[in-house]
């Protein structure tokens, strides 16, 4: 893209601006004095030839597996990481690794102009950063800095925004009261959004627990025998790494916007039934024992919903390949069984 512009003097109120974009030129005027960069007089006029291109903020456990899916679809997608190493290796895959960290828009580069934008940051316990700093404040940057896009960003939220704990089915319309910090976040995110001019075109996705290949909890205790800190009759709503993937993406062709879905696989269980069929397929026992007070495995115990995913399944098509925790499991441990061989 070549850029020019024809000014008689800084202060002038009239601004020629010509642009050539592959072999087509087009000419704008401002009426009125402007200072801007030649990239911001381009994301103002909305210049750049319409793409397929997607970015993913956040290219975590889910991340990778959206934008996978979406390469593999014929797109070119950006991808942002805080890390230079995981930068390059995302570059080796064929990926548009962006260096930034959605805590600190003043050291960013310029977002690119894409189809659809799919904020998914997890919370690193490691950083210095809060769980607000990130999840609030954090989408806040990114939807400030987007530049126009022809369609959609699609924000994935938690389940963590229900509070409810007597084995309720809890779905779209149901109240949301969060008491752990997680949730609370995230419903002040979703509020963000809600409130923001993307607003408009967006769609929220409250995701139940991801579980996946490197990531079944106590795993490593159940193969030792250990007893779990966890309530064993409370229920756990989950779903599978890679239909979770298949959501977002789903979500991303989704005809109405906004919209809001509430993301499990449809067959909650109760913790003690969850973690006997990892011990069974294991060829393990299985023991509980009371969680300290006051630790992650305490609060979580608090809750106890049932996650109904009937809008779900009526308005998105999604092709489930683990409709159960039973068939997911039985994936997972064979990939560990397949790793360790």
């Amino acid at each position: 893209m070549i850029l020019r512009v024809d000014v008689a003097s800084p202060d002038a109120t009239n601004w020629r601006i010509e642009l050539e974009c592959v072999g087509n030129a087009m000419t704008a005027e401002f009426r009125r004095p402007i200072r801007m960069t030649s990239q911001e007089i381009k994301r103002e006029l909305c210049v750049e030839a319409p793409t397929q291109d997607k970015l993913v903020i956040g290219c975590g456990y889910l991340g990778q597996r959206v934008a996978r899916r979406w390469q593999q679809a014929g797109a070119r997608v950006f991808v942002t990481t805080r890390s230079q190493t995981r930068a390059d290796a995302f570059a080796s895959d064929g990926f548009l690794p962006l260096q930034m960290d959605v805590t600190r828009p003043d050291t960013w580069p310029v977002l690119p102009r894409v189809t659809q934008v799919c904020y998914c940051v997890g919370y690193d316990s490691r950083a210095a950063e809060s769980r607000q700093a990130v999840y609030v404040d954090g989408l806040r940057n990114v939807l400030d800095a987007l530049p126009e896009v022809s369609d959609r960003i699609i924000y994935v939220s938690s389940t963590g925004v229900y509070a409810q704990a007597d084995d309720v089915w809890v779905d779209e319309q149901s109240p949301c009261d969060p008491r752990r910090e997680g949730g609370v976040v995230c419903r002040a995110a979703e509020d963000v959004l809600r409130q923001h001019p993307w607003g408009r075109r967006s769609v929220i996705l409250r995701m139940a627990g991801l579980y996946g290949p490197g990531r079944i909890p106590y795993l490593d205790k159940i193969r030792r025998g250990e007893p779990l800190p966890v309530a064993a009759e409370g229920y756990l709503n989950l779903v599978h790494v890679d239909d979770a993937a298949s959501v977002v993406l789903a979500a991303a062709t989704a005809s109405r916007l906004p919209d809001l879905f509430v993301v499990a696989d449809g067959s909650p269980v109760r913790r003690a039934e969850y973690y006997g069929e990892i011990a069974r397929q294991l060829g393990k026992q299985v023991a509980f024992t009371a969680a300290d007070p006051g630790s992650p495995q305490a609060a979580r115990a608090a809750s106890s919903k049932r996650i109904c995913v009937e809008k779900l399944r009526r308005r998105l098509s999604i092709p489930w390949q683990y409709p159960s925790y039973r068939e997911g499991l039985a994936a997972c441990l064979a990939t560990e069984r397949g790793a360790e061989a």
